[in-house]
């Protein structure tokens, strides 16, 4: 299950149409496309409209195959005139594609980057945080913090472009020893993709896994090197080498009716007390016994386990405050747990003994925090800082490790204007015009 502003990548295009207030949206039914007629979908001023079916022909559609199956007639042709037209391409016509040359009347979509998870590197005093709406790593120095008259803080270098095959990045992670960033990719990429620490601009990754679709979550055991993957689609954990790349396969899965994985999204390893913690937004579809939806809740299992295997513990219920909790960060230290928790704009943090319908120990939450929509967080314990990454505000915030309550950061790395918010634009899979409210109404 997509979370609601999670993929923000995606835009709307709105295509004036024959007719006084009638438009092309991104929500045209694929009933109506695929019924081969120009008129199919007809409707009155002011409702989606069908403007032109294009068929394509089988080169043309391996072009397009990566596009969802909602995705409107103009957009599949515009993406493929564009690859075409790249070099080494193959010549296709697309003469008679009218419709799809012509300019939109206007798009929406956010033009700044949203931080979707973010990981420290203390050897280097380097934080980096993904951007999944440009789709881009962005590496700043740990002290940056943007004064409030700015609109943002330059990184110290970016890495993004076709090349680094980086799209819907959400889970990050950073080797502690060589400063490799791994990036997941969770929706068209279907690929883990790791940089040296070095890598800046549009370059290849050095290396690539190629993981399920819908993939989330990273962790790693650097004491086993093994690689832990959260799967939203299949209510899974996948377990690999930490070195494995391209086609290997995983030494282990954690999946079954048993294991309470349900909407799997962010998970942390604790290699003191051996335990692997995961967070799930409740959504527990299966195939032969149809879906439902749980609490959300954070699961909790034996670090070797594999199969369908039970929780040892789980975190659930009322008290918890848990809300869509995303990304989370062990303090093997202190034996604390943090929780970025997207949709009460809070971190919540646990004892990773906690069992049940407990509440946190402390919480981050308010007006002063700067927090909105956090997906991301991370435990530095060098420096005994908290730093989360805010998706509803393109920011960073960073706090004391003993952080509670309404606390200011003690600093912040936005790349906006200050109070710029998210459009939440989370990969649309169609769209509607309300005439009465003169309103765009985009589910996600």
């Amino acid at each position: 299950m997509k979370r609601r502003n999670r993929s923000i990548g995606a835009f709307l295009l709105i295509v004036a149409a024959a007719g006084a207030g009638a438009f092309l949206l991104g929500g045209v039914r694929r009933a109506e496309m695929l019924s081969g007629s120009q008129d199919a979908g007809r409707r009155p001023a002011g409702h989606p409209q069908l403007v032109s079916i294009e068929p394509l022909s089988a080169t043309e559609g391996a072009m397009c195959e990566w596009l969802p199956a909602s995705a409107p007639a103009q957009f599949v042709a515009l993406r493929q005139r564009e690859r075409s037209a790249a070099p080494g391409a193959a010549s296709t016509d697309v003469t008679n594609s009218r419709d799809a040359e012509r300019a939109p009347v206007r798009v929406i979509r956010d033009t700044y980057p949203t931080y979707s998870a973010v990981a420290v590197d203390p050897i280097r005093n380097e934080i980096v945080l993904q951007d999944e709406n440009l789709f881009q790593i962005m590496v700043y120095d740990r002290m940056a913090n943007t004064p409030p008259s700015a609109t943002m803080t330059e990184p110290k270098r970016v890495i993004g472009g076709n090349k680094t095959r980086i799209e819907f990045n959400c889970g990050l992670y950073i080797d502690p020893k060589s400063g490799d960033i791994y990036s997941v990719n969770n929706d068209t990429m279907d690929t883990l993709v790791v940089f040296s620490r070095q890598a800046k601009g549009n370059v290849p990754a050095d290396r690539e896994l190629y993981t399920p679709h819908g993939t989330y979550g990273i962790a790693v055991d650097e004491q086993k090197q093994e690689l832990f993957l959260t799967v939203e689609h299949t209510n899974a954990v996948v377990v690999y080498r930490k070195l494995a790349e391209r086609d290997e396969k995983p030494l282990r899965i954690i999946q079954g009716e048993h294991t309470g994985l349900q909407d799997p999204h962010g998970i942390a390893v604790d290699t003191r007390s051996q335990l692997l913690f995961v967070t799930n937004h409740g959504n527990a579809r299966n195939r032969e016994r149809g879906g439902r939806f749980e609490p959300p809740s954070i699961t909790v299992y034996p670090l070797g386990a594999s199969g369908d295997t039970a929780p040892v513990r789980v975190i659930q219920g009322s008290r918890t405050r848990l809300n869509w909790p995303a990304q989370l960060s062990v303090d093997e230290e202190h034996q604390e747990l943090f929780v970025a928790n997207d949709a009460d704009d809070s971190v919540l943090g646990f004892r990773v003994t906690d069992n049940g319908d407990v509440a946190p120990t402390r919480m981050i939450r308010g007006p002063k925090t700067g927090i909105k929509n956090p997906t991301g967080v991370f435990v530095d314990t060098k420096n005994q800082e908290v730093v989360v990454s805010n998706m509803g505000n393109h920011s960073a915030t960073v706090y004391a490790r003993t952080a509670n309550g309404d606390v200011p950061p003690v600093r912040t790395i936005r790349n906006a204007p200050r109070g710029k918010l998210a459009l939440a634009i989370g990969n649309p899979g169609a769209a509607g015009y309300d005439s009465k409210r003169d309103e765009i109404l985009v589910p996600n």
